[in-house]
């Protein structure tokens, strides 16, 4: 937030006729903006926000009290004489001094601990205080506190009893400090939020407890462990707001294994930095040269930033490197169990451990990694740059309908007609070839591009069907002894004679109203000319409306944030005052013969939950007027899968796919948004699915909803209807 005087008034300090650098304002404040003006802030609010987060508060006052008490804010406790009547751990155990189990909370090692764990744990839980509450974050920190530490001791008490030579270490140490419940609240906390924070917040968790206990192995190390995993689990069940541990979308599951291939790699290097002794035996002298690490860092942070874009040919190399590395361990393991130790056995055991859930989450969501190779596939050739252009260049010429530019996504495949002037973007699922909307073609030879669509089919063992073609499509496919069914209606506004007069568009005008009442402003843009601010603020968005549905982002015909930062693609964005962005909405180029746009095509269309209320209606009004300025003929504000208006009596393949939409809607709302898109009057023009026999009709349902939901399972599925019914 811009602050731009301490009074409230408009402009800044300097501004002001007569102020003084430092002169108090009207409320006797300092009104500078230096730093004794901060601090003076600071200090004003300090009551304020220790009375919301009263526990946090307490505790840190009770931890800067004992260490100036017991000089442990200047002097390391492990130097003083009692250092063993406070410090919990095995020991303590065997010598039945339980109250170090407790007492112990409050002290640290050393200065330097102190410092960091006092700043962390009022960052940390206080930050979870706030959304937990403060009974459930204390109960969460006292339990988490006093079960990782009693667990991690006994623990490392019972395994000390092996010839683990780490474990008997471990049972002699002891140790203070209040981390653990620190990280417990944390990792409770985290089944509160909403993707992708969630995930994120998980999997810095699990990579540090991880790290730390494969690498260094400190008693701290095995309570937080315990800590982590419990409260992760506990949180889940008691208080998650999704279901499940997984990632929820493809971008998440890309983010999470290049952030996972990335620390595995950072992780080497450390280990060489800072060598210590881990359960697996000392790492000084294990790790490779430095130049040699270096080289991985480099190699290996290429292929990670190639997964973070879903290329299949880096998720092959990363899943090759975790094969090896995973073999590596094994063999490494051998070596330590005969109490040979060469060197490198702990490090490729503890890295090889790491890789275990690296590869699961590759193969696993390997889905999310289907962005193709740049070369020539088997019926049809793959979006790669130089076909994407040359479709693109071809939708330029000849045009297309309201959905023709999302075949022109990477994940698409083209057939390009015998004759070179025209193509047809398809998918590949479960044996489907599913042409998307209608064929890219001169005027009047669609026909002929279906005859040479289903020939192209047939030659790769594969099932043909249109999706999402228009009446004229339609027409020419029956004309070939194709069968047609409506799965959908487009909706589309004319705009050269749009107003927004008479009652139909009552709720417009009132989103209008108060949009411009609540300073909300509405601005077109190119989605990948915004700051970095507004793009985040857009993701943030997107991920979160994600999150809220009981399956994974659906795909094909469903565009994100990726295909809005294309240059092509008008961006809209509801933004108040402050610069936050209330709502976003894409709009895809609808081209006619000879490179002329007619219309726009709605894609992305989400809202941030604790917005403003009407802000879609604001969006979309506000888009049709601007476009309707600058020339476009018509809007389409697209077609709901599976969702069509009328009453008219169903039949047979009608009949199931009307069952199929209404199975849908709790999990989609595909109805609910037909419903919505009336409130702008539009027309509607029936979308049609074209397919050649009814013994084809399971196989493209199957494929269908691979196309939307490739990483879906049937229980997901299943699981999502009876959850929402």
């Amino acid at each position: 937030m811009d602050e731009r005087a301490v009074d409230g008034n408009p402009g800044t300090q300097a501004d002001r006729p007569g102020a003084e650098r430092g002169a108090p304002d009207r409320g006797g404040r300092p009104a500078g903006g230096g730093f004794e003006a901060w601090a003076s802030r600071a200090v004003g609010a300090l009551p304020q926000v220790v009375r919301r987060v009263p526990f946090t508060g307490s505790v840190v006052a009770v931890l800067v009290v004992v260490g100036l008490v017991s000089r442990t804010v200047w002097r390391p406790l492990w130097r003083e004489p009692w250092f063993a009547e406070v410090a919990y751990g095995a020991p303590a155990l065997r010598e039945g001094k339980l109250w170090t189990f407790v007492v112990g909370w409050f002290f640290t090692l050393t200065p330097a601990q102190f410092a960091g764990g006092v700043l962390l744990f009022a960052v940390l839980v206080g930050a979870c205080e706030l959304r937990l509450g403060t009974r459930r974050a204390a109960l969460v920190a006292v339990l988490g506190q006093f079960g990782g530490i009693v667990g991690a001791s006994l623990l490392v008490w019972a395994l000390s009893a092996t010839p683990w030579t780490w474990a008997q270490h471990v049972a002699q140490a002891r140790d203070v400090g209040f981390t653990t419940g620190a990280l417990a609240v944390v990792a409770v906390t985290s089944a509160t939020l909403r993707s992708p924070w969630r995930l994120r917040v998980r999997a810095a968790l699990w990579f540090y407890a991880t790290v730390a206990f494969l690498f260094e192995g400190t008693l701290t190390d095995v309570s937080h462990g315990l800590a982590v995993l419990v409260g992760m689990v506990v949180g889940q069940r008691l208080w998650g707001v999704e279901p499940g541990y997984a990632p929820r979308t493809r971008r998440e599951t890309r983010i999470l294994a290049f952030g996972g291939l990335v620390v595995l790699v950072l992780t080497e290097l450390v280990v060489l930095l800072f060598p210590n002794h881990g359960p697996f035996g000392e790492t000084s002298g294990d790790a490779a040269p430095l130049l040699d690490v270096l080289v991985d860092l480099v190699l290996v942070g290429f292929v990670a930033n190639q997964l973070r874009c879903g290329k299949r040919w880096a998720w092959w190399v990363a899943v090759v490197l975790g094969v090896l590395n995973v073999l590596g361990a094994a063999v490494a393991l051998a070596l330590i169990l005969l109490d040979e130790l060469p060197g490198g056995a702990p490090v490729a055991l503890g890295s090889g451990v790491l890789w275990v859930g690296e590869l699961a989450l590759l193969l696993f969501d390997r889905g999310s990694f289907r962005v193709p190779l740049r070369r020539r596939l088997p019926g049809g050739v793959a979006a790669d740059e130089l076909n994407l252009s040359r479709a693109r260049g071809l939708l330029t010429e000849v045009g297309g309908s309201t959905m023709s530019w999302m075949t022109v996504w990477p994940e698409n495949r083209f057939y390009f007609t015998s004759d070179g002037r025209g193509y047809v973007g398809y998918q590949r699922h479960a044996g489907v070839a599913i042409a998307l909307a209608d064929p890219v073609v001169p005027a009047g030879t669609a026909a002929e591009a279906v005859r040479e669509f289903a020939a192209m089919s047939e030659h790769g063992g594969l099932v043909p069907c249109l999706f999402s073609v228009t009446d004229e499509v339609a027409r020419a496919a029956r004309a070939e002894g194709w069968q047609t069914v409506q799965i959908a209606e487009d909706t589309v506004v004319d705009l050269p004679d749009l107003a927004f007069k008479g009652r139909k568009w009552q709720d417009v005008r009132t989103a209008l109203n108060h949009a411009a009442r609540d300073g909300l402003e509405f601005r077109l843009v190119r989605l990948a000319e915004q700051p970095f601010a507004v793009l985040a603020q857009v993701r943030a968005i997107s991920e979160q409306w994600v999150g809220d549905k009981g399956l994974p982002e659906m795909g094909f015909t469903l565009g994100g944030v990726d295909e809005a930062l294309d240059p092509q693609v008008w961006v809209g964005l509801a933004v108040d005052g402050t610069g936050s962005v209330h709502g976003v909405t894409s709009w895809l180029p609808v081209f006619g013969p000879g490179g002329v746009v007619r219309g726009w095509t709605l894609d992305v269309m989400r809202r941030r939950t604790d917005g403003f209320r009407p802000v879609m209606e604001f969006m979309i009004a506000s888009a049709c007027l601007e476009l309707r300025d600058r020339g476009a003929l018509f809007v389409s504000l697209s077609g709901a899968p599976l969702a069509r208006g009328g009453a008219a009596d169903l039949d047979g393949v009608d009949r199931v796919l009307d069952k199929l939409g209404g199975a849908m809607e709790p999990l989609y709302g595909f109805r609910s948004l037909h419903a919505f898109k009336a409130k702008f009057s539009p027309r509607y023009e029936p979308v049609h699915l074209a397919y050649r026999d009814e013994a084809d009709l399971p196989r493209i349902g199957l494929a269908l909803v691979r196309a939307y939901l490739p990483d879906t399972s049937t229980r997901q599925l299943l699981a999502a209807s009876f959850s929402r019914s």
